[in-house]
């Protein structure tokens, strides 16, 4: 999505199920530049909540220069992506809530961790080391983070030779990427939070260098129990 969509809002899982959906429908022009949106009554019927949780998401809407109110008048769309779409782009990454994106890392990526310890060459895991030494060199750059955190997830699909796994993975980066919650899930990356998690991957990265399967899976798993306790306790 477009970096100028800034997030500085901290939403209910509810409001951000609405964000999501009505964000891909703007964002795969359903809803199309300038084209006004249905009411609040009607985008409440349709999508089964109360119209003050559509009233929240069109305020967050609004406020990312995504949709403008008219008084009198409704609500007109006026995001326009200046990004070309990806290869792969798809309706299902645009449509995975924040919670099915946290379900799928917790299928995927215990598996492929043990994959990749296995699997991996000398020459991938030293290009890993490469990148676990440039995320320690971003400080308070998050979106340089998230990019970093993406290249070693990515490096860890690919040891684990297993083209379709490492596909899934792409998905579920892509679906993160996509979305409007890329930046509201990612409100939380503080200075103090961005090192407790370079040390986090500092430590995963270990485990896999020395082929401690084991170690590696634990850790793994006990990242992502942090991370839905951290969605948890935004929602």
């Amino acid at each position: 999505m477009t970096s100028q969509i800034i997030a500085t809002h901290s939403v209910g899982a509810t409001v951000q199920t609405v964000l999501d959906r009505l964000f891909a429908k703007i964002r795969s022009e359903e809803y199309s530049l300038n084209t006004r949106l249905p009411s609040e009554r009607a985008l409440a019927s349709e999508m089964g909540v109360a119209r003050n949780t559509v009233r929240e998401a069109l305020d967050v809407l609004e406020d990312c220069n995504v949709i403008k109110r008219r008084p009198g008048s409704g609500s007109f769309v006026t995001y326009r992506s200046e990004d070309v779409p990806q290869q792969g782009d798809s309706s299902v990454a645009m449509e995975t809530s924040p919670l099915d994106h946290l379900v799928v890392r917790g299928i995927l990526e215990p598996e492929m961790v043990r994959l990749a310890v296995i699997n991996m060459t000398p020459r991938e895991v030293w290009e890993l080391e490469q990148l676990m030494s440039k995320i320690e060199g971003v400080h308070t750059d998050v979106a340089a983070f998230v990019k970093c955190e993406e290249e070693i997830y990515r490096k860890i699909a690919e040891g684990t030779r297993n083209p379709l796994l490492a596909s899934c993975y792409n998905l579920a980066i892509e679906a993160c990427r996509v979305s409007l919650r890329t930046t509201l899930l990612r409100r939380h990356l503080t200075p103090k939070r961005i090192l407790e998690y370079q040390q986090r991957y500092n430590s995963l990265f270990n485990a896999i260098a020395s082929r401690d399967v084991e170690r590696a899976v634990e850790f793994i798993k006990l990242h992502l129990l942090e991370e839905q306790k951290l969605f948890f306790r935004d929602n």
